[in-house]
């Protein structure tokens, strides 16, 4: 009788997490930056945008990066709370993103699941994830398994309200020539004739062919929303953007079911069951998570899963550092927003040419902190068994 061996498994290779290194950094912006938000009152022009950092560091020496961030008032908070929860990593293996998420909630479960407690969480999920591209070898988008290798790409960092007409047609013509796709610009003024009279210069000045969106920033009551996205449907847009109060799914969903051009909305929400009710109610036709605002990668994840069920386009906000490798993993195609305000954070660039924006070669995420973000650094903790 011939007997077959059975190979036995060996026993798998842990690593451990030795260290987190967390720090608080300030980026200034050049020019104050105006929405509808300021026009209408509820808030003064944005000068800066505070960002959390996390870096985890291993017993076998690989390093992870990641990062989260508000815009005005929250960043101090979001500091405070991942420097109380960082060290529960300590002595982790780092591959459980999964289990160590779910524990770092518990861990501050009093405070909730949105909001500034699971934002602080982002940057270290994020962190934890470019650490396992890290360790594979590949960029994020292709552990994860992507599904091309750049992403149709619009920017909006060129189209704010402080600038006037002329401006923004000069900077969306040097935009579109640095390969950039599509355009979006704010609307949401007191006087709608206004965003009219600035969407129509707009799109007669960069032809009917380039992708155009438009962007309220939640300003608009439902009547004002339905009467002007109406107005709005001549300029062929590619969606507008937060017609209404971000929480508001039911006139979301009259809109998306009134209009022709597409109803977009998510970036505000801070957890994936915000965004649930938003995808049950038929109230978005292209999702905007923010993977820093929901908590970081691993619920991000969970909320592609529900937006691909629902056959939804996706739009990730903000954060195109870490959005281009989810979305280059999303099955349906999706957009990334261009903005050019990190630049001085990072030492490297993001590729965008012929409309889309291109994956790097480089492992993880690709980035690595710039001298100057080093400088711009107003708090920093380092966590580690000792402590």
């Amino acid at each position: 009788m011939t007997t077959t061996s059975v190979p036995v498994a060996a026993p798998a290779v842990l690593d451990r997490i030795e260290s987190v290194t967390l720090s608080s950094i300030t980026l200034p912006l050049p020019t104050g930056i105006s929405d509808a938000k300021v026009l209408t009152g509820r808030q003064r022009p944005m000068t800066e945008v505070a960002f959390l950092f996390a870096e985890v560091r291993t017993e076998a020496g690989f390093e992870g990066v990641g990062f989260g961030y508000s815009k005005r008032a929250g960043g101090p908070a979001q500091f405070a709370h991942a420097r109380e929860v960082a060290p529960d990593l300590i002595g982790e293996d780092p591959s459980d993103i999964g289990r160590l998420w779910t524990k770092l909630v518990w861990s501050g479960a009093s405070v909730g699941r949105s909001g500034a407690a699971t934002q602080a969480l982002a940057a270290i999920d994020v962190a934890l994830w470019d650490l396992k591209a890290k360790r594979a070898g590949l960029p994020l988008a292709k552990l994860l398994g992507a599904h091309r290798d750049s992403v149709r790409c619009y920017n909006t960092s060129g189209g704010f309200l402080h600038e006037s007409i002329a401006q923004v047609m000069e900077n969306a013509t040097r935009t579109l020539e640095s390969g950039v796709g599509g355009i979006k610009i704010k609307v949401g003024q007191p006087d709608s004739a206004e965003d009219l009279r600035r969407v129509r210069a707009l799109r007669e000045h960069i032809g009917d062919a380039v992708p155009l969106m438009v962007d309220a920033n939640q300003q608009w009551d439902r009547p004002t929303a339905m009467r002007v996205g109406r107005a709005l449907e001549e300029f062929g847009l590619v969606w507008i953007e937060e017609p209404l109060d971000a929480y508001d799914a039911e006139g979301h969903a009259q809109l998306a079911r009134s209009l022709d051009t597409a109803i977009a909305t998510g970036e505000m929400l801070t957890s994936v069951a915000e965004h649930y009710e938003l995808i049950r109610t038929g109230a978005v036709d292209i999702l905007q998570p923010d993977a820093p605002r929901i908590g970081g990668i691993t619920q991000f994840l969970k909320l592609a899963t529900l937006a691909d069920h629902s056959n939804l386009q996706l739009a990730p906000h903000f954060a195109m550092e870490i959005h281009v490798h989810l979305a280059a993993a999303y099955p349906h195609e999706p957009w990334v927003e261009h903005f050019d305000w990190l630049h001085p954070l990072f030492n490297e660039r993001l590729e965008t040419h012929g409309g889309r924006m291109y994956l790097s070669g480089r492992p993880g995420l690709g980035i690595t902190l710039s001298e100057q973000a080093r400088a711009w650094t107003v708090d920093r903790v380092h966590v580690d068994a000792s402590r």
